[in-house]
């Protein structure tokens, strides 16, 4: 695939997870490709935690499903209809998981770069993982990115330090298929904007 057609078919993957085992040849070429990411003042801030433990999955699973029953209850009528049909997460099905961390200190005092924009830093961590989900894709393997956790949460259950915040559980590993519609649209949460809606030339305009 071309890279035009890989971020094509990139997807946030929830049901399609197999389970089935992922080489580490595979594994080190999806982590090298998103340690590769460009970094502000070079100071590569990132951490990948692999997880495995089924233990540990089911305790953040829990976590996860109990952050969705709270959004739910603020949602009504068609909202709630709709959002009750949303799988939110593959973390029991993907074969693994990897957390993404975004260590703050790597390269301080001076990160150059870092020093107008606080969060040039955390802004490089997202390079990163987008890294790891084309690369992914190239190898015909899924990514889900899980965001309905909070962040002390699962700093704690990873023993990750105080100053390193967890951006990002990705569960990760072979699928079945990917969707050709990302799934939130399928399931008429919300559509992509054309791009015309969302361009500007030289200056901000308001649209309409």
């Amino acid at each position: 695939m071309d890279v035009y057609e890989v971020i094509g078919r990139r997807r946030d993957v929830r049901a399609e997870f197999t389970g089935a085992p992922l080489d580490d040849e595979t594994l080190r070429r999806v982590l090298q490709a998103a340690h590769a990411a460009p970094s502000v003042g070079m100071s590569q801030p990132w951490d990948f935690v692999l997880v495995r433990d089924p233990a540990t999955k089911r305790a953040f699973h829990g976590h996860v499903h109990e952050e969705r029953a709270a959004f739910a209850a603020t949602l009504a009528g068609e909202r709630a209809e709709t959002f009750e049909r949303i799988k939110i997460d593959g973390i029991l099905e993907s074969t693994l998981s990897v957390v993404v961390g975004y260590d703050p200190s790597r390269g301080s005092p001076s990160v150059l770069g870092r020093h107008a924009i606080a969060d040039a830093g955390l802004y490089s961590v997202c390079l990163a993982i987008e890294n790891l989900w084309l690369a992914a894709t190239a190898e015909g393997l899924g990514v889900g990115w899980v965001s309905f956790y909070r962040e002390e949460f699962l700093r704690d259950l990873l023993g990750m330090p105080g100053h390193v915040r967890p951006v990002a559980w990705l569960c990760l590993g072979p699928v079945a298929g990917m969707q050709e519609v990302p799934d939130l649209e399928r399931h008429g949460w919300r559509s992509r904007l054309p791009l015309a809606d969302v361009l500007h030339e030289e200056r901000y305009t308001r649209k309409g």
